[in-house]
């Protein structure tokens, strides 16, 4: 699945040369409704909510086409109740998208690409104990994501996005578990382009 990442990223780089490209940087933030997908039949798993926040470049390929990589911190993971007990996993990642945006009438964009992501925290906690786990992870995650935005003339835009992990992310011989994480946020484009 790295390769696909890899791939995807030369191709992109060898439109960038062939295009003639505008580049828009932007902040962006927002709310991350996260849980983990098991392959076990008896999972009975909630949503975490945290965050995400970071930084994009958007560049025009075209009138109707854009490249948007960007670089995000993602609080994701989710909690289960066992016997009235909270147990919450909580993984945070550096997330990598590469989308590629179709802009349909003024503003709207609908937007889809792969997403590396790396981990950087694993924590545990049951009550009131707090345990690190992310021995128990694998370093990279895998993901694709789906979603739909809106641009402002102002440069403030809003977009909702659902990221489909592809990759088991725990390192055990156990049930496949992988990230499913629902996103809505904020962004600002500086010197946003006129449509």
């Amino acid at each position: 699945m790295k390769k696909v990442f890899f791939i995807t990223a030369m191709v992109t780089g060898s439109l960038l040369i062939k295009a003639q490209t505008h580049v828009e940087f932007g902040l962006k933030g927002g709310l991350n409704i996260a849980t983990l997908s098991s392959s076990s039949e008896n999972s009975n798993i909630d949503s975490r909510i945290s965050a995400h926040l970071g930084g994009l470049a958007h560049i025009h390929l075209s009138k109707e086409f854009a490249l948007q990589p960007e670089l995000l911190f993602s609080g994701q993971g989710a909690k289960a109740t066992v016997s009235n007990v909270v147990y919450k996993t909580n993984l945070d990642y550096i997330q990598i998208p590469v989308l590629l945006q179709y802009f349909i009438g003024t503003g709207f964009r609908l937007e889809t690409g792969p997403q590396l992501g790396f981990l950087v925290n694993a924590k545990s906690k049951a009550g009131d104990v707090t345990v690190d786990i992310k021995d128990g992870y694998k370093k990279t995650d895998f993901a694709w994501v789906f979603g739909a935005g809106y641009l402002t003339s102002s440069g403030v835009g809003f977009d909702a996005r659902y990221n489909l992990g592809l990759a088991k992310i725990n390192d055990n011989n156990g049930a496949k578990i992988a990230n499913r994480v629902f996103s809505i946020g904020v962004f600002y484009q500086f010197k946003p382009m006129k449509y």
